[in-house]
């Protein structure tokens, strides 16, 4: 079992900028890609960027040149690194991780950007 636990989430201005952590515990040392979603309200869940366990990372379009993920293995942590926020990326942000064949989840962190 792994847990996850996410942090970081605030209100802040368009324009303005966060750091979402999600710290996690438990059965960690099979830890693959770790990921990060996001669901806004009355919207399905999209995904917003995952790094392997190598540090290769991905990125969904609207993260592109604005948002960096990032992971320290040795802490457990996984960090996203939001730059120029803007309205449309309020949501409650969740991260992921895979370990052992199963996916995992956290509870989320609410982003709230305001314009």
């Amino acid at each position: 079992q792994v847990q996850l636990v996410e942090s970081g989430g605030a209100l802040v201005q368009a324009g303005g900028s966060l750091r979402l952590s999600c710290a996690a515990s438990g059965s960690t040392a099979s830890l693959g890609t770790i990921g990060w979603y996001r669901q806004a309200p009355g919207k399905q869940r999209d995904l917003v960027a995952t790094i392997s366990s190598g540090g290769s990372r991905y990125y969904a379009d609207s993260a592109k040149g604005r948002f960096t993920i990032s992971r320290d293995n040795v802490k457990k942590m996984v960090y996203l690194q939001m730059n120029s926020l803007k309205p449309e990326d309020t949501a409650v942000y969740s991260c992921t991780a895979r370990a052992s064949g199963s996916d995992y989840w956290g509870q989320g962190t609410q982003v709230t950007v305001s314009s």
